[in-house]
């Protein structure tokens, strides 16, 4: 799983706005960029902001390191003339308040949802995904909203602009590090999973404090701008402690991954 090549995404120019897809609050769209491919842009004038964006950065990046199938995240340009021709007045706003750099990913043409009363997947994957949004307190990964594909007989992970949700408060956040993810008693995969340690011994091994500092150096500076922070530099390694220390304490998620696994028997 080695990665050789540095982290990089690439940059494209939205060239069409093509429908708009209703099913979250956010309310991303499928739009076509300039390298002929279609996307499912996710706008930084949405609700949450440049802090769903920044989540989708960290927990996709993330996934793709430990192997997880993820469709590939692009930064894409917006531009202003996009917003004057919109006949709905509240995508007009979205796309007016959105001008700039906001952050896409592949769209899988022709995908299905995931329902977990329909396909069962490896114990080990299952784990390995709950591992995941443990680390990400990824709460939006339940049998409402699985957030899950499958896409030419594969699983694949979308949408992880639900995970880091310490980041919208960023209140007692160093202790939030070390917390159990509570929520993880709801997760789809759950029941499916095993090998919780296994996986945390080899996953842990994987993500590594340089790789960590990697993929938030991918998070533009203009999306860094907190308040409560001296600068862009400073609240990029906030997010770095949060998640060194998260992978460092992971046996206090994988505990409460077992017991609510247990406690569904």
């Amino acid at each position: 799983m080695d990665n050789l090549q540095p982290l990089n995404l690439r940059t494209v120019n939205v060239t069409r706005y093509v429908t708009p897809l209703r099913e979250g609050g956010s309310m991303p769209a499928i739009a076509e960029a300039d390298d002929d491919f279609l996307y499912v842009l996710k706008f930084r004038g949405a609700g949450q902001g440049h802090k769903a964006l920044i989540s989708e950065i960290i927990g996709a990046e993330i996934a793709r390191k430990l192997g997880l199938k993820v469709p590939e995240v692009v930064f894409a340009n917006l531009d202003e003339a996009f917003g004057r021709t919109e006949p709905d007045e509240e995508i007009q706003d979205l796309l007016k308040a959105s001008v700039g750099l906001n952050l896409a990913l592949h769209y899988l043409t022709g995908a299905i949802t995931f329902d977990a009363t329909v396909t069962k997947i490896d114990p080990l994957l299952a784990a390995q995904i709950v591992w995941l949004d443990c680390l990400l307190t990824n709460m939006d990964r339940t049998a409402r909203n699985t957030n899950m594909l499958i896409w030419h007989k594969e699983l694949w992970l979308i949408d992880h602009g639900a995970s880091l949700y310490f980041h919208h408060s960023w209140q007692n956040w160093e202790e939030q590090a070390k917390r159990p993810f509570v929520l993880v008693k709801d997760h789809v995969l759950l029941a499916q999973a095993d090998d919780l340690e296994k996986v945390d011994q080899q996953f842990k091994s994987i993500l590594t404090p340089a790789f960590i500092n990697e993929v938030l150096n991918l998070i533009p500076d203009e999306w860094l701008n907190e308040d409560i922070f001296s600068s862009s530099e400073a609240q990029r390694q906030a997010y770095a402690l949060f998640l060194n220390t998260r992978i460092s304490h992971s046996e206090v998620f994988v505990k409460e991954a077992q017991n609510a696994k247990q406690a569904l028997i």
